[in-house]
């Protein structure tokens, strides 16, 4: 999700030592590599589809699996964020590994922030974002833009774990980021709360079970054509596209009015993506975004891979435009 910062520190402070007893207690054997194989990267699932720690996947009904079910402040940490929340893990980074400079363009990462509990790390261990540096202590709890350029460096010989919560927020979340603390901001005389540890206690909380539209509505569409046009760089294709795209959107509009998400409508919504498209591309391939993305494969990854159920012309076009990295 962008943000008005780079990073943002939640005034929540947890036992680090509490939670690192109840994942090594979990035990090695249930790590897993990282999805994606990145180098020195693993992870443990904690919230998964329907619980399996083995599914991947960003949409279904998403609940707890056995190892946070069998944690009780761990689940004591995501019950007091005060979150709706979705895909979740421990993510490990090994001594002298790193995840590379990127920034997050999927549809999952528009409406979702990235909360990071460290858990066992050391004071040398970098995060950047968005050309700044910190170093996230254990226990404490941060947000970061992950619509920013960022990466992660652990230079030491021993591993990194942080918990890492996937969510859309909740009134109780933006609450404590109305409070947080930006990075450069002085610590002297914010308030935080320790969230203390009670043993025994599993704690209940509020889990993602509609992650994906059937169809997109024309609010949603206008909400992420809001952020695109938003951080495009200057550049003469700008003003065309911009018309182009009122003209699809209206169109659009008029198409949910007439079907909503009903079956029968599909290939009207697909045929007239696939209009737009072929009209908009050789303006949109020029143009870039303030993040170094593509406009136009950042559309595809937000917009055009989740607007409409794919046809033959939408697995066609995905395929073509967006290869092994969508």
């Amino acid at each position: 999700m962008k943000l008005p910062l780079p990073f943002i520190q939640l005034p929540l402070l947890f036992d680090a030592a509490t939670l690192e007893a109840e994942i090594n207690a979990i035990g090695e054997s249930h790590w897993r590599p990282h999805p994606q194989g990145f180098p020195g990267n693993s992870m443990l699932p904690l919230v998964a589809v329907d619980g399996d720690p083995g599914n991947e996947s960003f949409a279904g009904a998403m609940r707890p699996t056995e190892y946070l079910r069998r944690s009780p402040y761990l689940s004591q940490v995501f019950a007091s964020i005060g979150a709706t929340v979705g895909r979740s893990r421990l993510m490990r980074l090994a001594g002298q590994a790193e995840v590379t400079r990127h920034a997050d363009q999927g549809y999952y990462w528009v409406e979702r922030v990235r909360v990071h509990v460290p858990i066992v790390t050391q004071p040398t261990v970098r995060f950047e974002c968005g050309g700044e540096v910190i170093n996230m202590a254990p226990g404490e709890c941060w947000i970061f833009d992950t619509w920013r350029q960022h990466s992660v460096l652990n230079d030491a010989t021993l591993s990194r774990v942080h918990l890492v919560i996937d969510t859309v927020g909740g009134a109780g979340f933006w609450d404590l980021v109305g409070r947080g603390r930006p990075h450069n901001a002085p610590r002297a005389g914010w308030p935080t709360r320790q969230l203390a540890p009670v043993a025994g206690q599993s704690a209940a909380f509020p889990c993602e079970t509609v992650n994906v539209p059937v169809v997109m509505s024309p609010w949603e569409l206008n909400s992420h054509f809001g952020l695109l046009f938003g951080d495009v760089e200057p550049h003469p294709n700008v003003q065309p596209l911009r018309a182009a795209t009122q003209r699809f959107t209206r169109a659009w509009q008029g198409l949910w009015f007439r079907y909503g998400e009903r079956a029968e409508g599909h290939e009207d919504f697909r045929r007239l993506l696939s209009a737009y498209l072929g009209e908009i591309r050789p303006l949109a391939e020029k143009l870039r975004l303030n993040n170094e993305l593509s406009w136009y494969k950042a559309l595809n990854t937000i917009i055009v891979k989740m607007a409409v159920p794919a046809g033959p012309v939408a697995q066609a076009a995905s395929a073509r435009e967006l290869g092994d990295n969508a």
